[in-house]
C-alpha cells in the first residue's frame, strides 16, 4: 500500500494522497444503517399492527391460534365465533369430547387433531393453572397443541410481553430482507431479537407477516414495487 494512504491505528482514519484524512464506516456500520432503515420503514407503512386473529381473552386467543396453523386467520375467524359461543371458557371446552367440535372446525386444516389439541390444553389449563391461560413461556409450551410460535403470538399479544413469533411469514421475509440467515425458525427468531431492539419485538412480527402477505409473497414477491427494494438484499441481487 502507498505509504501516503495508510490507516492510522489509533483514529481509524484513511489518508488519501494529497487530501485530508477522513474516516472510515465499517461493514458492520454500513449494515447496521441498513437494517435500521428497512425497521424504520416498516414502522412508517404499517402503523399500529395487530393480529388478525378475532378474540376477546387469552383463552380465546390461545384457540384461535392453535386453529390457525397451516390454517388462514380468515378461515379461523370464520369457526370462532360459533366455537366460542359454545365453549366460551377452558372449563366448557375441557369437558368437550373432541369429536364434538369436529362440526364446528372441520373447514380447518388437521382439525381432528387440533380438536384433541384444544381440549386437552383446556383441561390442562383448568387442572394445572386454575383455568386461567398462563402468562410464562415454559408453561404454555407444555400445553397441547402448542409450540413456539404459538407461546410468542399468546404472550405478545394477550399479555403484552416482547416476543418474536416465527411463522411462514416472518421466516422468508426476514430472510429475504436480510434480518436473518439461519435455517430453523428457532434461530432466526434469536438473530431477530439481536438486530431489532426489544420494545419493537411484538410490532416486527406483525410488520413482517404483513410485509410477507401484501409485497413479498412466497412465489411471485412484488419487488417492483415494494418499498424496501434498495434495502432489501434479495430485492438487489434480483429477487
Amino acid at each position: 500500500m502507498d505509504d501516503r494512504r495508510r490507516k492510522t491505528r489509533t483514529t481509524g482514519q484513511v489518508t488519501e494522497p494529497g487530501g485530508e484524512a477522513t474516516k472510515g464506516v465499517s461493514g458492520k456500520d454500513k449494515e447496521g444503517a441498513r437494517v435500521a432503515e428497512v425497521l424504520r420503514r416498516l414502522a412508517e407503512h404499517y402503523r399500529n399492527p395487530r393480529t388478525e386473529l378475532s378474540h376477546r381473552s387469552p383463552f380465546e386467543l390461545l384457540v384461535a391460534t392453535i386453529l390457525s396453523a397451516q390454517a388462514t386467520d380468515r378461515s379461523v375467524n370464520e369457526v370462532t365465533p360459533v366455537l366460542f359461543d359454545r365453549y366460551p371458557h377452558p372449563g366448557s371446552l375441557g369437558a368437550a369430547k373432541p369429536e364434538e367440535l369436529y362440526p364446528i372446525i372441520n373447514r380447518i386444516g388437521l382439525f381432528r387433531n387440533k380438536a384433541r389439541s384444544l381440549v386437552g390444553a383446556a383441561r390442562m389449563i383448568c387442572e394445572q393453572f386454575g383455568g386461567d391461560v398462563p402468562r410464562d413461556r415454559e408453561a404454555l409450551l407444555r400445553l397441547p397443541g402448542v409450540g413456539r410460535k404459538t407461546a410468542n403470538v399468546v404472550l405478545s399479544n394477550a399479555f403484552g410481553v416482547p416476543a418474536i413469533a416465527v411463522d411462514t411469514h416472518v421466516f422468508r421475509v426476514s430472510r429475504r430482507l436480510g434480518l436473518a440467515d439461519e435455517k430453523t425458525p428457532e434461530r432466526v427468531e434469536a438473530q431477530l431479537q439481536s438486530v431489532i431492539p426489544r420494545e419493537s419485538w411484538s410490532d416486527a412480527h406483525h410488520w413482517l407477516i404483513l410485509h410477507g402477505r401484501q409485497v413479498c409473497s412466497a412465489r411471485r414477491p412484488s419487488c417492483q414495487e415494494c418499498f424496501l427494494v434498495d434495502v432489501c438484499l434479495a430485492g438487489k441481487a434480483g429477487g
